[in-house]
């Protein structure tokens, strides 16, 4: 998915956010926002995905404010949320209901407030596009899963999903190698003690948003090529990922949640989607 000049907006108002969590130093904060800004002018462009352009903005961020981590504690809100709302799943064994509470973990998101999110977390899910049967069909040939995990608080409404999956075939729960955004990495992992809960993880090898297949390791790219289904979470694999050719292999699972993508998917804002592309 290319940009749109809806993004140049959305990727200042990142800048800010991101030295804002960065640091406390207004020295600082305001040499990251400048720099940030000068790079992100640089940078933009409605030719190319706006997923580089974001992990270069993160990384200036974070080198200015000496802070490798800046939505740390984000993080750990998002993910004590999730482990609440975790205590209470019941399922009923059926592949949609797995599928639905997977992507209402998609409603996080770090540009609103954890209320705000709580209740989002809350609402009925109805898939705008419903590839579930397709899916189905899919499962049943697979040999190999992939399962790329988005924001951090996900995890827990991811598990239920991965354990389902592995019914059918070995699945690979893929995080980041460090931190970038409020995406889980395997550190964020190992702190709340989920690693045990999940099969084989890996990560991207790289600290991009979704994934840049220039910049992911050669690990990742081997079981990205193996895979028979991956399972992709979040918006910023469908901005990278759908740049690739399509190979009927990628579910994307999401929530539409910028107007830019929910165009480029043609389904209204906020819309939930299942597609296997």
């Amino acid at each position: 998915m290319k940009a749109t000049k809806e993004c140049y907006p959305c990727l200042e108002r990142l800048v800010r956010q991101a030295a804002d969590l960065a640091t406390q130093d207004l020295e600082l904060k305001t040499k990251a926002i400048d720099e940030g800004l000068k790079l992100l002018k640089a940078e933009f462009s409605v030719y190319k995905p706006t997923i580089p352009v974001a992990t270069l903005l993160h990384r200036r961020v974070r080198t200015i404010a000496g802070n490798p981590d800046p939505y740390l504690q984000i993080k750990e809100a998002e993910m004590r949320m999730g482990e609440e709302f975790y205590q209470h799943i019941n399922l009923d064994g059926n592949i949609a209901e797995y599928l639905r509470l997977a992507v209402q973990g998609n409603s996080i998101d770090f540009f609103k407030d954890l209320e705000t999110v709580r209740y989002d977390l809350t609402l009925t899910v109805e898939f705008a596009i419903d590839n579930t049967k397709a899916l189905e069909t899919k499962l049943k040939k697979s040999k190999q899963i992939l399962f790329l995990a988005d924001n951090a608080g996900e995890v827990f409404f991811d598990i239920p999903l991965v354990k389902k999956l592995m019914e059918f075939a070995p699945v690979t729960y893929v995080v980041k190698q460090s931190p970038v955004q409020n995406d889980i990495t395997l550190a964020d992992l190992d702190r709340f003690g989920l690693t045990k809960d999940l099969p084989q993880v890996i990560t991207t090898g790289t600290d991009t948003p979704g994934v840049d297949m220039v910049q992911a390791s050669t690990e990742f790219k081997a079981a990205f090529k193996a895979a028979d289904l991956v399972i992709s979470k979040g918006m910023g694999y469908w901005e990278t990922l759908s740049e690739l050719p399509a190979e009927g292999k990628v579910f994307f699972l999401l929530k539409a949640k910028c107007q830019p993508v929910a165009d480029s998917l043609n389904v209204a804002l906020n819309s939930y989607v299942a597609l296997l592309r």
